[in-house]
């Protein structure tokens, strides 16, 4: 990744579309991690959300801020690949491929004192609607039980740039963010008390607004 044109990204776009055309109002910004290691999971309804989500780290810490990715997708040609790594400064993970551990990347990252972002429903849901938690986010927990897991609720961003929108639509969005979670060896009981943080921020969120 490139650290200036992270920089030059976030001031010029990231925050411009997102405070500005967008609006937001956040709550438990004293929860976010200033530096790591430490996860980030968020839900995942628009295209906009890594920017969103990079907008709430102030610049000395977005550096070390880098969102996990499908390697499929992401690196699927040439420009799109550049921008992802340079710019965004993903974490490509290989779906579906042969390694022995898939999530050493981020496991690396971590273990380099960066912040990960993951979004646990593994691609954009529907809107509106918080889909199942995959079990990755569990598997990089069991390596990493230490690193707190910081659940981040965004609300709005399907209304603004949903599946299939091209333009932002000017809808407010309200962020909330919780207190951290840790490893729990019961994958069961990890995943549902993880989903039940998110219906749980869902319902604040809903409550802000009515």
């Amino acid at each position: 990744m490139n650290r200036f044109l992270r920089w030059i990204f976030t001031l010029c776009i990231a925050y411009p579309v997102v405070w500005i055309w967008l609006g937001v109002r956040v709550s438990g910004r004293k929860k976010l991690p200033v530096e790591g290691p430490a996860i980030i999971v968020a839900n995942h309804n628009s295209h906009l959300d890594v920017l969103t989500l990079f907008t709430l780290f102030p610049l000395s810490t977005l550096v070390n801020v880098l969102p996990v990715a499908a390697a499929d997708y992401f690196l699927r040609n040439k420009v799109i690949g550049w921008f992802a790594l340079r710019v965004i400064g993903i974490i490509p993970v290989y779906r579906g491929a042969h390694q022995a551990n898939p999530l050493q990347v981020c496991v690396d990252a971590l273990v380099a004192k960066k912040i990960v972002i993951i979004f646990p429903e593994g691609t954009r849901g529907e809107p509106g609607k918080f889909s199942e938690i995959k079990s990755g986010i569990w598997h990089l927990s069991q390596q990493c039980q230490e690193v707190p897991i910081i659940p981040v609720y965004m609300h709005g961003l399907d209304r603004s740039m949903g599946k299939g929108q091209r333009i932002p639509v000017p809808f407010f969005i309200d962020i909330l963010i919780d207190e951290p979670l840790f490893y729990d060896a019961d994958k069961v009981t990890f995943k549902q008390s993880l989903f039940t943080r998110f219906v749980t921020l869902q319902q604040q969120a809903t409550r802000k607004i009515t």
